[in-house]
């Protein structure tokens, strides 16, 4: 890879973790203690129910789905988000003055993203109102309104979130990551999608991607706070009853197998005061025994800019080089775990001339971390 040094540049860089380190072998030891507060139920249709007791006015109930744009095609990529957009638009059994004015009136917040993974709807409340809220969610992912106006004055909504997506240069960066270390599947699609996607979406392609994707074994229901368990099992059995069943084979292969693949991409523009750069090895899913090492490396290695005043003595040493030498303006560790792989790395920024060495730096920290745990 070769640097300008007068030039101004996004870059993203993308190495295979498991051909440097080995994973084998890790001193430390863990275990998880199941809490008695946090209880989980199977429902017959699939659908999981998860309680944790906290004491306390407040709860949080949401609705989390196997479904974001890892779930889409190269044609309906951007849908998953388009739908999150028209969750809270009305639905056959209320519209959305009176959906608003309900919410409202309960105190409560109604909040809703959507992830490369996951589409979550999920309310703050009070704790009373919880079964409420998870009515009212269950409502939107069951029954949604869509109509036509609707449709169309969230098309417009989009189109000007992607343009504000393209302005934010980390959001952008990471778009590429993904675009390059998993090339030609699934995970490299953006959230958003295409402006062409979006502009063609129409309402019969959001019921059928509901039907489709929108099924009992892939939602996860959970309450936290002053809640009992044996109740949102009733509440669910009740509010989520029309939730098609997911077929054994679906729960598996609802989403292709990642491609990770080694790889760089420049794009260079002289116009722009910083470079940013991420620098990324291929990680491990949240279900592998080396997850909880590799977040306590990418912990240990942390965050900088330039306002730290205490840089020179914070634990991470890359801190304390980047305090010393003035290499770059910011970095932020970061790691991105996924159903079958992960993406740990570095985000960064500073002038184009100063990158290059910044960049071996950083190989060689986050192979000492791991080979020290």
């Amino acid at each position: 890879m070769r640097f300008f040094p007068t030039a101004k540049f996004i870059s993203c860089f993308q190495k295979r973790y498991y051909q440097s380190v080995k994973w084998t072998g890790f001193p430390i030891k863990y275990e998880f203690q199941k809490e008695d507060k946090t209880k989980i139920s199977i429902l017959p249709s699939g659908l999981r129910v998860v309680t944790h007791h906290v004491s306390g006015p407040t709860a949080t109930v949401g609705l989390f789905i196997d479904s974001g744009s890892r779930a889409e095609s190269e044609k309906n990529n951007g849908i998953a988000h388009f739908f999150e957009h028209m969750a809270f638009k009305g639905t056959a059994k209320m519209s959305q003055p009176e959906m608003e004015n309900l919410v409202e009136n309960l105190g409560t917040r109604l909040f809703a993203y959507t992830s490369r993974e996951q589409t979550v709807y999920y309310g703050k409340c009070f704790s009373t109102d919880a079964p409420k809220v998870l009515e009212i969610l269950s409502d939107i992912i069951q029954r949604p309104l869509l109509s036509e106006k609707a449709i169309e004055r969230e098309r417009s909504v989009i189109t000007r979130e992607m343009e504000d997506i393209d302005s934010q240069l980390d959001e952008v960066i990471f778009d590429h990551l993904h675009g390059t270390a998993y090339q030609g599947s699934p995970l490299s699609y953006t959230i958003l999608g295409p402006s062409e996607n979006v502009k063609k979406i129409s309402k019969k392609d959001l019921e059928n991607y509901i039907k489709r994707h929108y099924t009992a074994g892939r939602i996860v229901l959970i309450a936290v706070g002053d809640v009992d368990h044996e109740e949102y099992v009733k509440l669910a059995e009740t509010h989520l009853s029309q939730l098609p069943a997911t077929s054994d084979a679906d729960l598996v292969s609802w989403y292709k197998p990642a491609k990770y693949l080694g790889s760089s991409a420049l794009f260079r523009n002289d116009d722009m005061p910083l470079a940013h750069v991420t620098y990324a090895y291929e990680g491990v899913p949240a279900t592998h025994p080396d997850f909880i090492p590799l977040m306590l490396a990418s912990t240990y290695i942390g965050s900088w800019d330039q306002s730290c005043t205490n840089g020179k003595v914070m634990p991470s040493f890359l801190a304390q080089e980047s305090s010393i030498h003035d290499k770059i303006r910011t970095f932020t560790s970061f790691y991105a775990a996924y159903k079958d792989t992960a993406l740990w790395g570095i985000y960064y920024t500073g002038n184009g001339y100063q990158l290059e060495d910044f960049a071996q730096t950083v190989s060689l920290q986050m192979s000492l971390r791991v080979l020290k745990l």
